[in-house]
């Protein structure tokens, strides 16, 4: 598999700087010379001037594309060998003080070409046989070549086993880096599935809710649209019939047509904003605005079979919870007082109270119904997802599921008891913000 272009680009830049490297060592090394050793042979400096050349040459060739990288580690190999043979053979041959050199270039080949075992082999096969080629010239034993051809081929081997096991280790380490990256991708999936379904929950309730609040649209709807009506034919009528009405009369009829028709769009835009899908990201909420908004909302649901009675301290401090929520939280609570009570026996007027008091860093919201009571065995369920006891198409288990959640999430809780003189209380507890109440919008 080959490298991605982004790593090729790296190893390039790398081979090149390694490159120009050598060529510098190579003049480094013939200052040196120059400076240590006053009897300077021309091959010598030809030889390092040579090599310094050759390897600033391979740099530009690199830089330009004239050669494959591999293309220009093989030719490193070559010229490296070339040149510690010919310094070998011009100081002395076997008796060089530089001939240990040939044990250090496989190790040094392995060490700049990691990730590539072929240079290492070459460069250890061509290293044997500048060894066998110096010692023909130089007269040595057989039992000595041996040795140095032994001693020198474990360098080879060890130098292959490094590379090996550098490759391995960059492999694993690649592995590991895929497997990381894999896993924080299926994180980021299922993180984005979480919110996804979140949503998809949060709109199916509100969209529940909104099917259980258009049965009284109709009755909220009739009232102020049946004196709407009867004000437009009495104007008709007292037009046709030529009479002319005094100023207050008429604006009295048109102040009641108005108050009508403001009255029906504020049911539908209440409908329709609730219905409309957010997204929850809301920080802050105002509870006294949040209320309001739910208990117009409930009633349509009510329509004049009860009433939805407020006591809320003064100055209620902003709380950690979005608008959104908070009325979707509160007509949850409302309606299913609602239902409560209309499934009592016998029947009653539906009679909810909804009282807010500050507390110590907290607000506490209750929510109280003159219904039957939570059984015993309910009340441990109630907050369970998807358990509901409303007939099959009245409700999904979702509602008071969710409303937990939006609650919990914002740091504060919600759960509910029973009263001692009847009915259903449903309590919660807010975090309030920092700002006033008069800066939470």
């Amino acid at each position: 598999m080959s490298p991605p272009p982004s790593e090729s680009k790296a190893l390039l830049r790398v081979q090149r700087k390694n490159a120009f490297v050598c060529a510098a060592f190579f003049l480094v090394g013939l200052v040196l010379y120059c400076v240590v050793d006053e009897n300077i042979t021309w091959p010598l400096l030809a030889l390092q001037l040579g090599c310094s050349a050759s390897f600033a040459g391979l740099g530009v060739a690199l830089g330009r594309g004239w050669m494959s990288p591999r293309g220009t580690r093989l030719s490193s190999v070559l010229i490296g060998l070339v040149a510690a043979t010919l310094l070998v053979h011009l100081s002395g041959g076997p008796a060089s003080p530089y001939f240990q050199v040939f044990g250090a270039l496989p190790c040094l080949i392995a060490m700049f070409n990691p990730d590539d075992w072929l240079p290492t082999v070459l460069g250890g096969v061509l290293t044997l046989g500048a060894v066998v080629l110096l010692d023909t010239m130089g007269g040595v034993s057989t039992r000595l070549m041996i040795m140095q051809l032994t001693g020198f081929a474990m360098f080879t081997l060890l130098s292959l086993f490094g590379t090996r096991t550098y490759r391995r280790q960059g492999d694993a380490e690649r592995e590991a880096q895929r497997a990381r990256l894999q896993a924080l991708e299926q994180l980021a999936e299922s993180e984005r599935r979480r919110v996804r379904a979140e949503r998809e929950r949060a709109q199916m309730e509100r969209l529940v809710l909104v099917g259980q609040l258009a049965a009284g649209v109709a009755h909220e709807v009739n009232n102020p649209l049946a004196y709407v009506k009867s004000n437009l034919a009495f104007l008709e009528r007292e037009a046709r019939g030529g009479r002319s009405l005094e100023c207050e009369e008429l604006c009295e009829v048109l102040s009641e047509t108005r108050q009508g028709v403001l009255r029906i769009q504020q049911i539908v835009m209440d409908l329709k904003g609730f219905a409309r899908a957010g997204d929850g990201t809301e920080e802050s909420g105002r509870l006294e605005e949040a209320l309001l908004e739910a208990r117009r909302l409930v009633s349509v649901r009510l329509g004049g079979r009860g009433e939805v009675s407020m006591s809320l301290a003064q100055e209620l401090p902003g709380v950690r919870l979005g608008h959104r929520h908070l009325v979707q939280v509160m007509l949850n609570l409302l309606i299913n007082a609602v239902d409560a009570v209309e499934s009592a026996q016998p029947a009653r007027q539906v009679r909810i109270a909804v009282g807010a008091r500050w507390l110590e860093g907290v607000v506490r919201l209750e929510v109280e119904d003159n219904g039957p009571g939570i059984s015993p065995e309910v009340l441990p369920r109630l907050f369970d997802p998807f358990f509901t006891t409303k007939p099959p198409g009245k409700g999904t288990g979702l509602g008071l599921a969710l409303c937990q959640e939006y609650v919990m999430r914002s740091g504060g809780s919600l759960f509910a008891e029973n009263r001692a003189q009847g009915g259903a209380r449903f309590v919660l507890l807010l975090p309030v913000t920092r700002e006033r109440p008069s800066a939470v919008a």
